[in-house]
């Protein structure tokens, strides 16, 4: 993980999908499990939600809450 991933959380946008616009911080969980269980996208975008299913299985959406500023 890249410290600036986290900040990347609160501003980079879903490009497709169900929840498409949407900020991947704010992506319900059952929607990375999905990901998690199918397979995440290739590069920076598969990281982050990969990150952000890691943040949320684990009870952690909190941790995010400093930076939203």
């Amino acid at each position: 993980m890249k410290p600036e991933h986290l900040q990347l959380l609160l501003v980079r946008e879903m490009p497709f999908g169900k929840y498409q616009g949407k900020k991947i911080a704010e992506l319900p969980g059952h929607y990375l499990a999905w990901f998690a269980r199918e397979g995440f996208p290739r590069g920076e975008l598969g990281e982050l939600l990969e990150l952000m299913y890691e943040i949320d299985h684990n009870a952690l959406r909190g941790l995010l809450d400093p930076l939203r500023g």
